[in-house]
């Protein structure tokens, strides 16, 4: 396995395809790297360097009882891509993957980059406050902190049918994909299945969108039930200058997977114009 250690000992997995533009890609929770292989294989065969982590405590990196935190993630990206000598990469984050790419930006800001794309993505800010009236409630994320502790195996086997869309009449579903992300959910330790679930819904990114300097586009279907759309990409589209916002009708959480077609040339156009 291709694995690089980390300055607080924490071996991070990694896949390292092809040649060409890097497009650095990183994964929602509670998933790995293996959620994006529609993309990479897409793009590998185009000529693209392709590149994807398993986030710390989840997939094949090591599970850490500590470390499980936004800025920390943020931090094993920056950490990968000096390791690999990326430069001018298109950087690509879903869900709670675009929050830790936009912590990225924040922390080490776009020297290596040229482009960033937010898919689904968590940021400004899940949560419901005050100030964030059309978030989530924290009840709804107590919600998933009991799940993942009574029976996560069960809980994420249900996760699949609302992330996918599977729950919407005329639905297709897909036994497989289901079992795919049970499979990937399972191999996060829960530990940091836990953890995560307070970093992608109360951490706060608008001031790092905000540092966004590169062309961005961000996507998002405008049926996803996991991060709806209303206090995520419509108003991340506001915050980051310059964002393009491309809206999917009907479209679920993971569309990476169920629109993965029209996604992947929407994608492809992004890098290439």
């Amino acid at each position: 396995m291709s694995v690089f250690t980390t300055k607080d000992g924490t071996e991070i997995f990694y896949k390292d395809w092809g040649q060409g533009q890097p497009v650095v890609f990183s994964h929602g929770w509670p998933l790995s790297a293996d959620a994006w292989d529609a993309q990479m294989m897409f793009l590998g065969t185009l000529g693209y360097r392709v590149i994807a982590h398993d986030r710390r405590g989840h997939g094949r990196s090591s599970q850490t009882w500590e470390g499980n935190d936004m800025d920390t993630y943020a931090d094993d990206l920056a950490e990968l891509l000096t390791a690999l000598n990326v430069q001018g990469a298109v950087l690509v984050g879903h869900s709670t993957g675009g929050g830790e790419v936009a912590r990225y930006i924040g922390r080490h800001g776009t020297s290596r980059l040229a482009k960033a794309v937010l898919l689904s993505a968590v940021p400004p800010l899940m949560l419901k406050t005050p100030a964030n009236p059309n978030g989530t409630p924290l009840e709804a994320f107590d919600g998933i902190r009991a799940g993942v502790l009574a029976d996560r195996a069960q809980y994420f086997k249900d996760l699949t049918m609302p992330f996918y869309g599977y729950n919407r009449e005329g639905a297709k579903i897909s036994k497989g994909i289901r079992n795919s992300f049970w499979r990937q959910s399972m191999q996060a330790s829960i530990k940091a299945s836990f953890d995560c679930i307070k970093q992608f819904s109360e951490t706060d990114f608008t001031e790092d969108l905000k540092k966004f300097d590169i062309p961005t586009l961000i996507a998002h279907g405008d049926d996803d039930q996991i991060v709806p759309i209303g206090a995520a990409a419509m108003l991340s589209s506001k915050l980051v200058p310059g964002a393009t916002l491309k809206i999917y009708p009907g479209a679920p959480h993971g569309l990476a997977e169920t629109r993965r077609d029209e996604f992947n040339a929407d994608l492809l156009a992004f890098i290439k114009s």
